[in-house]
């Protein structure tokens, strides 16, 4: 079960990429995910999912999932997979993410990307990459130190860094398992690093050109 975090927003005069593309973006606390998903955005021209304004949307529109979702929240406990995944999986359907979106945040365990693979391959919806933005320990650090927020200390940031590489390891090794995965240093400056990350989806698109544009978050 997880608490989880997407934003649903539609660059409105971004050029799209020549392949619209669905793409999964992994990257620890302070790794720089924020600033390159924005980037990726206005590259892509596709919408943003975050689970969490999915959550408050549920719950403002008092929908079945967020009336459920609800309970959860007000008492500062996890929100259940299933409700976070109906909330996805509905949002995926959407007329704006059928020709592609960024999935920042999710899905953040192993039992997350295996129901979101089911359910892609159920509806035939390719996942073209996930791309894993990689920054070292002492990096993170270094960073942290340099922003100086009340809700970065130390040792809650470590606690922070633990649940991430926990729940995410096995995540990458799936994925990896399957070709989807490619990893990106991401230490340099912030163009630097888009760089790098515009070359990584190039490769999505070769690959989804020469595999007729049917990859499958399933396929070995």
């Amino acid at each position: 079960m997880e608490r989880l975090a997407c934003v649903v927003t539609q660059p409105r005069s971004s050029p799209r990429a020549e392949v619209a593309m669905r793409i999964i973006l992994i990257g620890p606390p302070g790794a720089g995910k924020g600033t390159q998903s924005q980037r990726l955005l206005r590259h892509l021209g596709v919408p943003h999912l975050s689970t969490g304004e999915m959550l408050r949307e549920a719950v403002r529109g008092r929908t079945d999932e967020g009336k459920e979702a609800q309970k959860f929240m007000t008492q500062g406990a996890l929100v259940p997979d299933p409700i976070i995944l109906k909330l996805v999986e509905r949002r995926l359907q959407d007329p704006d993410c059928l020709s592609g979106c960024l999935l920042d945040g999710f899905p953040r365990t192993l039992g997350q990307a295996q129901a979101l693979d089911g359910f892609l391959q159920d509806h035939a919806i390719p996942l073209h990459g996930v791309i894993e933005l990689r920054v070292d320990d002492g990096e993170l650090m270094h960073r942290l130190i340099s922003r100086r927020r009340q809700d970065d200390q130390p040792d809650i940031f470590r606690q922070r860094l633990n649940s991430y590489y926990q729940q995410t390891q096995p995540l990458l090794e799936y994925y990896n398992r399957r070709g989807l995965l490619e990893t990106i240093d991401g230490i340099g400056a912030t163009e630097e690093v888009f760089e790098r990350v515009k070359k990584v989806l190039n490769s999505f698109s070769i690959r989804d050109q020469s595999s007729g544009g049917h990859q499958s978050a399933g396929a070995t």
